[in-house]
């Protein structure tokens, strides 16, 4: 079953509970939309616009978040496992229990976003935006510059994020 929703406008729409796996929501409009428990497993939302949403317990396992806006998302029990969230905008977004493990967070923009005992395994780079996050991130992160990558954890990586404007 084909789920092609290129280019549509499905802002303030509940969409609760919702199957979106493998569906195409690429530049797709979701602004203030519930996608609450919604199965967006597999789903291409590159570029697309979720800010203010409701993505409580949504399941984003190996979807594509590439350019993404997610400004002032609610990501409370969220999945992001195995996720491309490179260049993404979580600008003051929740993650509040979410799960994300080999999440591709370089060159994401996470400008005042609030983390609090997740399961955070991210990738992120120089590019990676963390001024005023705050929150609780338990390492290691591997940091990637060009093709290299260091792990850091614990001070290491709490001064690095502070050297970013981030306080955890």
């Amino acid at each position: 079953m084909e789920r092609d929703f290129r280019g549509a406008d499905l802002s303030g729409g509940d969409f609760s509970n919702a199957w979106f796996t493998d569906a195409v929501l690429a530049g797709v409009r979701l602004v203030g939309a519930s996608l609450y428990r919604a199965d967006l497993r597999s789903a291409d939302l590159t570029g697309a616009d979720l800010t203010g949403g409701d993505l409580v317990r949504a399941n984003l396992d190996e979807a594509a978040l590439r350019s993404t806006r997610l400004d002032g998302a609610d990501l409370v029990r969220a999945s992001l496992c195995d996720t491309d969230a490179s260049g993404a905008s979580f600008r003051g977004a929740r993650f509040l229990g979410a799960s994300l493990v080999d999440t591709d967070m370089r060159g994401a923009d996470l400008t005042g976003a609030v983390l609090d005992e997740n399961y955070f395994e991210i990738k992120v780079d120089d590019s990676t935006v963390m001024h005023g996050l705050t929150g609780t991130v338990f390492g290691p992160i591997p940091v990637f510059s060009g093709e290299s990558s260091r792990e850091l954890a614990d001070s290491e990586l709490e001064a690095w994020v502070a050297e970013r404007g981030g306080q955890v």
